[in-house]
């Protein structure tokens, strides 16, 4: 049965340093996020956005509080744990690109599904479909290199969609992208968004891409405000 909320969190807080050369990076997050919904992370540059994205990934940890994701309590999972539900229900997909330079565009979006145990030619069928799907029929063989960054953008998309996640976390997925490539990597988040009931979570200093989602929730001073 699946988590009636996609994330709850309460009490987090997270600092780095010790003594009197500690810094507090966030200082109290409250949040709930429903299935399917779009939440755009904003705020000032260094406010903490991509910690507390991490965080709710389970790429991070807090140094104080609750983080449940899908149901399963971060807090009190080990990282093993942790790479499994991220490798069945989690998508991620960042500014740059993180494409392994070595594999073609077929080989990165197939990967994941590798990992998950699928087999071969399964796996291979899904990521073809997927790049398919995204425009990427004629590429399916060019290394990352051979590729735009828009495409790139758009492989990384397909790779992040490749198991139909429950959640996807991206952090300024439109940031190294000019406005027009930008525009189009945004409606292919929300129209996946819609296709697949997938919620959202992104972090971007974009006011129209935040615009655009359900809420928008700003970091300021270390805890969550949300904007009308």
């Amino acid at each position: 049965m699946p988590a009636e909320n996609i994330v709850e969190v309460h009490h987090l807080k997270k600092s780095v340093g010790q003594g009197e050369h500690e810094l507090s990076i966030l200082t109290g997050v409250e949040l709930v996020v429903k299935p399917a919904q779009t939440i755009a992370l904003i705020g000032e540059s260094g406010s903490g956005k991509s910690t507390l994205l991490a965080i709710l990934a389970g790429l991070d940890d807090g140094t104080d509080g609750e983080v449940n994701l899908l149901g399963q309590p971060l807090h009190r999972m080990d990282e093993e744990a942790r790479a499994q539900l991220r490798a069945r229900q989690v998508g991620f997909v960042f500014q740059s690109f993180m494409l392994i330079p070595t594999l073609n565009a077929l080989e990165n979006v197939e990967l994941p599904a590798l990992l998950r145990g699928e087999s071969s030619a399964e796996s291979r069928a899904k990521a073809k479909a997927q790049l398919e799907a995204l425009g990427l029929g004629k590429r399916l063989d060019h290394l990352p290199a051979q590729l735009s960054g828009g495409e790139q953008q758009r492989v990384a998309l397909a790779r992040a969609f490749n198991g139909q996640p429950a959640v996807l976390f991206a952090d300024e997925p439109t940031g190294n992208l000019d406005r027009h490539t930008g525009d189009k990597i945004a409606d292919l988040l929300f129209s996946m968004n819609r296709d697949y009931a997938t919620t959202l979570i992104l972090v971007t200093h974009d006011p129209q891409l935040a615009a655009r989602c359900d809420r928008r929730l700003r970091l300021v001073d270390g805890t969550l405000v949300e904007e009308a």
